[in-house]
This record gives structure tokens, C-alpha cells and sequence, in this order.
């Protein structure tokens, strides 16, 4: 994106906002930032007299929601860019170097994924680089990548390497002109309280950049502390990644053929070694999708969890190529879509539910093949986000192991797992239900690249035994009870808005009282996940309506509704609750909502 280090005056004219704080934020950034392009964008701004969308920019902090850091890249104290990163990871090194002895010893681990913005210069690439710069600046040993990986690939390291934490720049499937900044601990699991608390804490204690160092791209080439862990951890991701191939001899002779695109993102290479690792030949790869593109050029939207509309390019090629089931993963490779040619019936797209359930019975199928002993079972546990299906739960009481529900968000799995394996126990699926699913515990967080090699074995052992992935959804439906879900969202630029709504939906029968019926039917449990309030115990045989803000998300906030219903009537009474609830609760025309239904 060429040089955007340009020669810095710190206190560049500019004329006066008329109101005093708004002039020392933008006194701030002009004094502190050293990338030309994002002061070019400021000034701009200030000559223009856009003192709204200056505030918005200036006048608040980003904060770390269930994905990290993550907002539109570009010139602000609210959004990603050179600065903002450099000061995160001052924040960061602050909060580790009290934390953990040996960070000089264990270094961090940095990652990312392919985007980049050339207005801004804000590439992946060159904030991972001005990551490493501020750890380096402070003799700390840094893994960075030297090219492109999925996100899994740096929980997987911190782990194998033993590192001190780890970061990811990516906005995973996020619009292109986002960008974010994950964090994860030792255990390998994305920071969660109170560690996001207390680094966001260093982070405003340590605003100012402490040197040129911090803005140095090159000291990653010129620092002996610094090195490329992509060989070593690619290499042990997929020996490790064996353990979770059950049938290589099948594969080898499997006739089928698979679809995959990675969606302009990092997944093309990685997806390919990982189906060589497991016997079958490559699939075959969406040539316009393979390859990197940070502004998504043939999607129009870069969420594989959308469905059919966004795979478009994959069916079209499957059915040239007579490919039976379609893979996608998202640009940062940690979720995967799955679509499948039912004969004579077009594709069936998998919702996330739907192939956690198919995932679920084949891990706990293939585990029990090789534990015959029942007893056994008592140290097998499957976790999933409150927010998703109740299918491993009923899994889990006729088949004897252990099913938990953590928060949304898969930060909250990922240090379950951690806690679970300290007393000996082995998590063998865990899911949420936007796609995102680890089979096994190679990595304490979602992962497409294995999901799609586990789910093209499993659709391989299927095809030998004559049954397609969907026809084996409703044998597990036949065994396990029949779950349908349907999940929606809306979107909102405007974050006051958000808590408006979901003041009113907390005190909507009167102070502190939540709704009791929707759409003409009795709400028999309610669970606010973000204050912690739970009106019951759960009954899985009844309706569950769950209300809860999840991701913050460039600046705004993504309000995601779930139902899930157990029974056999359904799917017409599952729509009409679901629309009940968006129109009852959530209001959309009244608060100017953006509907997404996936």
C-alpha cells in the first residue's frame, strides 16, 4: 500500500471546532499519529466541519466485545488503524509484563488475516507488523507470521509454542471496511473477564506511542527476537489434525467431490492440505474466490452464514462439476457453511444447528466406536452457546456424557475447554450456532479448516453406507427428538439506540419486568445474558425465547434472536414466534433496524 509514514509535523494547523474537548482529541491525534494517510483523513474532516462524525471518532474507545477489538478501519480513536493498535498493544504488553513473569521468555504470537484499506493503509499485514513492532520495542520475543493464516492457527501456537498471549488482526466475516484485534490468553481461549477489563484499563494508561519503534514496520525484518512459526506450526497443525480422521482408507476411494471457497480469505491453502492429510484429493477451489481480495469482489457480503444468495458462484461450479457438497469458509477460516445436491431436490444449505448436529453424533459415534466401555462416558462432555440448538443436550441424556451451555461468544467455550481438561476431561464437540464448530480440542476455538475435513468424512462414510448428510439429519431426528431454529438479525448504526431497545424489552410489563407472552403464546423462560438475569431453570421439552446482545461490531451492535423449539408440529409456528418476537421486541421500522434473516 506504499509508504504512509510521512513527514510529521505534530501540531499541523487547523482551525478550531468551537468546542474545546472535540479540539483536544483532535490535537491528540494529530500530535500522535504518524501515518499521513489517517491525518490526511482527519484534517479533512476538520476543514469540512464534520463535527459528528469527528465525535464519533474521536470522543470514544473501542471496547472488547465477544470477537475483540473490532470496528471500521480508518482515522479515530474508535477505529482500527495504526495508532489504535499501537496503543492496544502498549495496553497489552503493559497488562502482560504484570502478569506474567517469563513474557520475556515466551513471547506473543501474532497473526493475520488478508484485509486491507488503501485509503487508510491500514492492511492486516502492516498493523501485525506495528504489533510486533511494540512488543519488540520492549524485548519481547515475537512469533509473527510471515504470511496469512486462519485465525485457529494462532490459538494453535500459543499453545504449542507456550506463549504468553497471542493476537489476530482480522474482522473474520465482517463488511470490508472492517478490521479487529483479537486477543488470546496462555491457555489459548480469547481473553475474558477480567483480563479484557484490566488490558482495556492499561490500554488508556498507556496512550501516548512510547517511541519511533512502535511505528517501525522494519524492525520485524531487523529484530533477532523475532521469528516465523509458520513452518513448524502448520506442519504440527496437521499431524495433529490425524486424530481426528477416522476412515482414511474410505477416504482414499471416496467417490464424491467436494466444492470449496474460501470467500477471498486466508482458507484456500490450508483447506486443501487439510483434505490431503485426511486421504481424499483436493477439492475443487471456486477460482474466483481462492485467491485474496480485501474488498470481497464477487460476494456481496463476505458471511457465508448467509446462505444460498452468497454461495451463488460454489453451487453453480458444483453443478458444472458434478461436485455433491459445497464447503465455504469465512475470509479468516474459523467458521465453515456446508451445502449439499439432495437428487432431484436442488441444495440443501446446513444452518449452523443442523450441522452441529450431524458433527455431534459423528464425533460421539466415531469416540464410542473406539470407548465401547459406557463408563467411560463420564469424562466426555459437548458444550454450546446458549443461543444454539438443544440437540446436544439431548444427545448427551440418552447417550450418558455431559452437555454445558456457556455464554454467547466463543471465548466463553474455548476457557470451558481449558477448565475441563485440569480435571481430566475430554471435550470432544462444541459449537455456537452462526456456523462456527470444533471438533475434537485441537484448538480452544472455532476452526473451519478441520470442520471441513471432518464434515467431508463424515459425508464420505455417509455416501458408502447410501445416505446423504440430510438424510442422515433426520435419522438423528428420529433417535433424538426433532429440533428446528431459526436465527435472525438486525443491524444498528446507533448503539443508544440498542440499549433503548433493550431497556424497554427489560422493563416492558413495568420496572424490572420482562415480557410474558409473544406473539399470543406464554414466554416460559427468559434469559438476559447481559445482566445476568435467568428467570427459571431451563426445560429443554418446552420453547426457549433468548434475548441478548451479542457482537459489537464496528461501531455498532448486532442483535442476533434465537428460537428453538423441541417437537414434531413446527416450523410454521417456529416462523410466526420469530417474526412476533422482532416485531413485538425488537421494533425494527420504529428504530430504523436493519433485518437479516439467515
Amino acid at each position: 500500500m506504499g509508504d504512509v509514514n510521512g513527514d510529521l509535523n505534530a501540531n499541523s494547523r487547523y482551525r478550531s471546532t468551537g468546542d474545546p474537548q472535540l479540539d483536544k482529541a483532535v490535537h491528540q491525534w494529530l500530535t500522535w499519529d504518524k501515518n499521513h494517510r489517517t491525518r490526511a483523513q482527519l484534517e479533512s474532516l476538520v476543514a469540512a466541519g464534520c463535527l459528528g462524525d469527528l465525535r464519533k471518532r474521536l470522543c470514544s474507545r473501542m471496547s472488547f466485545g465477544t470477537a475483540g477489538l473490532r470496528a471500521a478501519m480508518g482515522a479515530g480513536f474508535s477505529r482500527i488503524n495504526d495508532l489504535t493498535v499501537i496503543q492496544s498493544t502498549q495496553g497489552l504488553y503493559s497488562y502482560l509484563s504484570r502478569y506474567c513473569a517469563d513474557l520475556s521468555r515466551r513471547g506473543v504470537v501474532v497473526g493475520f488475516d488478508t484485509r486491507g484499506q488503501e485509503e487508510s493503509g491500514c492492511s492486516s499485514q502492516r498493523l501485525a507488523k506495528l504489533t510486533a513492532a511494540v512488543m519488540l520495542s520492549r524485548d519481547v520475543p515475537v512469533h509473527l507470521f510471515s504470511t496469512f493464516v486462519p485465525t485457529p492457527y494462532v490459538p494453535y501456537a500459543v499453545r504449542k509454542l507456550g506463549a504468553a498471549a497471542g493476537v489476530m488482526i482480522t474482522a473474520s466475516h465482517n463488511p470490508k471496511e472492517d478490521n479487529g484485534y483479537k486477543v488470546y490468553w496462555c491457555n489459548g481461549a480469547q481473553i475474558s473477564s477480567p483480563h479484557d477489563k484490566e488490558i482495556l484499563r492499561s490500554i488508556e494508561e498507556q496512550l501516548e506511542p512510547w517511541s519511533s519503534s512502535c511505528w517501525d514496520e522494519g524492525l520485524v525484518e531487523s529484530c533477532s527476537l523475532r521469528t516465523d512459526p509458520l513452518t513448524k506450526i502448520n506442519s504440527c497443525y496437521m499431524d495433529e489434525l490425524t486424530s481426528l480422521c477416522f476412515h482414511r482408507d474410505l477416504n482414499r476411494i471416496c467417490p464424491l467431490k467436494f466444492v470449496h471457497s474460501s470467500f477471498h480469505g486466508v482458507g484456500h491453502v490450508f483447506v486443501q492440505q487439510a483434505f490431503l492429510t485426511f486421504g481424499f484429493a483436493p477439492p475443487i477451489p471456486v477460482p474466483e474466490q481462492k485467491d485474496p481480495d480485501p474488498n470481497f469482489s464477487s460476494v456481496r457480503c463476505p458471511n457465508p452464514e448467509e446462505g444460498a444468495s452468497v454461495l451463488e458462484l460454489s453451487l453453480l461450479l458444483a453443478e458444472k462439476e458434478n461436485a455433491r457438497i459445497v464447503l465455504a469458509t469465512d475470509p479468516d477460516a474459523d467458521r465453515l457453511a456446508v451445502a449439499e445436491n439432495s437428487d432431484g431436490c436442488g441444495w440443501k444449505v446446513f444452518t449452523g444447528n443442523e450441522l452441529a448436529a450431524l458433527l455431534g453424533w459423528w464425533m460421539f459415534f466415531n469416540w464410542k466406536e473406539a470407548h465401547p466401555d459406557p463408563a467411560d462416558s463420564q469424562k466426555v462432555y459437548m458444550l454450546a452457546t446458549t443461543v444454539s440448538s438443544k440437540i446436544l443436550q439431548a444427545f448427551a441424556r440418552i447417550e450418558g456424557f455431559h452437555f454445558e451451555e456457556t455464554l454467547p461468544g466463543f471465548k466463553w467455550i474455548g476457557n470451558r475447554i481449558h477448565e475441563l481438561s485440569k480435571t481430566g476431561n475430554t471435550v470432544i464437540f462444541a459449537f455456537e450456532e452462526s456456523i462456527g464448530f470444533l471438533c475434537g480440542s485441537l484448538v480452544p476455538e472455532k476452526d473451519g479448516v478441520s470442520s471441513a475435513a471432518v464434515v467431508a468424512e463424515m459425508a464420505a462414510y455417509l455416501h458408502n453406507k447410501n445416505l446423504s448428510l440430510n438424510q442422515q439429519l433426520h435419522n438423528i431426528y428420529q433417535t433424538y427428538g426433532y429440533h428446528v431454529s431459526k436465527t435472525s438479525y438486525v443491524v444498528c448504526n446507533d448503539p443508544p439506540t440498542i440499549q433503548k431497545i433493550f431497556s424497554r424489552i427489560r422493563n416492558f410489563d413495568g420496572e424490572g419486568s420482562y415480557p410474558k407472552t409473544c406473539g399470543g403464546e406464554q414466554i416460559v423462560h427468559i434469559r438476559d445474558v447481559t445482566t445476568g438475569y435467568d428467570s427459571t431453570s431451563c426445560d429443554e421439552e418446552q420453547s426457549h425465547d433468548h434475548l441478548h446482545a451479542t457482537e459489537r461490531r464496528r461501531g455498532h451492535v448486532c442483535t442476533k434472536h434465537c428460537v428453538s423449539l423441541c417437537a414434531s408440529r413446527l416450523e410454521e409456528e417456529l416462523r410466526k414466534i420469530t417474526a412476533a418476537l422482532l416485531d413485538e421486541f425488537l421494533e425494527p421500522e420504529r428504530n430504523n433496524l436493519i433485518r437479516r434473516c439467515v
